[in-house]
């Protein structure tokens, strides 16, 4: 790469980062309301001032969303989707960020604040140097928690279309998701009746009750190792697809005692289950249901049908010329914004820079394939406008 290249590529690279940085400082958490309306109002000062463009605000629930479309364009061709939460951490000293390596650290680096720098730089110039393009930018602030107030609310009560979607929510540099599993969230709660611990034939103790039915529920949906049928052809590859089954995992026991010998007469219980097409959720609550007493309270916290996609070949070609490496079509054990988007018939890509230990403390991205995860989007738009991309090196 010629040294003019390479500086240019730095300097991108130096910028991405920054911004990216500047997005952690502001975790958008859904614990923190305050939080997630700087973040967006962060978001909102970065498209000021870019010539005819219009940038909607809507809000539902207390969740601010942004939608950035150029002048006179109501239904974009492509759409930029991300989102600014991130999960909560006990710990606020955690959302810090640093650099080691090639690798920046810290809460919402790759899930997502640094795919949404390089959409917001990529947008911005579009705008400046490709006004006729019809790219928009759609930024929501509760994926981490749903998405029913932010994508789910603008496509399906307010009737937003678009053509092609992006969400760099999955996949990575050289993989497009195609399939994710669907999502059920179930709180499980049992009522009893309290005594000594002493005298425990006095109780109905609602905390080992629940224990109990959470342990039957676990070795229901318990799959041997390499049951990796799928609804995809063969070659849909993932490095866990030996685990592609149905899954159950414990997430919340919740239960207000705070004496050692009382029998507590109220716990309650959260689970969050994955699973394939072609189950479905009312499927798996009918298994639940099954599985477990009558007598156990079932809430549904958060449900979401399997999802199957098809990539725009247009991108799939943008990334083989960008790496010089074919593309791999994957699935993901997660679940995205994608399945509000894709139940209405719009084509959604997912594809990402290069990113680990997501939701951890110490989430990374690397930062040099956020520059190649620029250059792919941007060959990709210019393909699809037909037009000069805004990275010329």
């Amino acid at each position: 790469m010629p040294r003019e290249v390479m500086n240019e590529a730095a300097a991108l690279q130096a910028r991405l980062v920054a911004l990216t940085r500047d997005l952690m400082l502001i975790p958008g958490c859904a614990s923190n309301p305050q939080d997630r309306d700087r973040c967006c109002e962060f978001v909102r000062n970065h498209l000021d001032g870019l010539d005819r463009t219009t940038v909607r605000s809507f809000e539902k629930d207390g969740f601010p969303s942004l939608l950035a479309l150029p002048e006179g364009v109501e239904i974009p061709d492509v759409l930029f989707c991300g989102h600014l939460d991130v999960i909560d951490h006990p710990d606020t000293i955690a959302f810090r960020s640093h650099v080691a390596g090639t690798r920046l650290y810290g809460p919402g680096s790759g899930d997502m604040k640094g795919a949404l720098a390089i959409m917001l730089e990529l947008f911005r110039e579009y705008r400046r140097k490709n006004p006729m393009a019809s790219l928009g930018l759609l930024v929501t602030s509760d994926e981490e928690t749903g998405g029913d107030a932010g994508v789910r609310h603008l496509f399906d009560d307010l009737g937003f279309r678009c053509g092609n979607v992006l969400v760099p929510d999955g996949g990575s540099l050289t993989e497009i998701t195609v399939e994710e599993k669907g999502l059920l969230q179930i709180e499980l709660s049992f009522r009893g009746h309290a005594a000594h611990a002493a005298r425990p034939w006095l109780a109905r103790n609602a905390l080992e009750r629940v224990c109990d039915e959470l342990s039957k529920l676990r070795k229901e949906f318990d799959m041997p190792a390499g049951d990796s049928k799928g609804t995809r052809e063969a070659d849909v590859k993932h490095p866990d697809t030996e685990y592609w089954s149905s899954t159950c995992t414990i997430t919340v026991i919740e239960c207000p005692n705070r004496t050692a010998n009382r029998i507590p007469a109220f716990a309650k219980a959260t689970v969050d289950i994955r699973f394939p097409s072609p189950q479905t959720v009312d499927e798996i609550l009918a298994k639940v249901r099954r599985v477990t007493k009558p007598e156990l309270e079932m809430r549904t916290i958060l449900a979401a049908e399997p999802v199957l996609l098809t990539p725009d070949p247009i991108y799939v070609a943008a990334i083989e010329s960008v790496t010089g490496r074919s593309v791999q079509l994957v699935r993901e054990h997660g679940a995205s914004d994608a399945r509000f988007m894709s139940r209405i018939g719009i084509p959604v890509i997912i594809s990402r820079p290069t990113v680990g230990n997501l939701h951890a403390e110490d989430e990374w991205i690397d930062m040099e394939s956020m520059v190649t995860f620029y250059r792919i989007c941007d060959v990709y738009l210019s393909r699809k406008f037909d037009c000069d991309p805004v990275w010329a090196a």
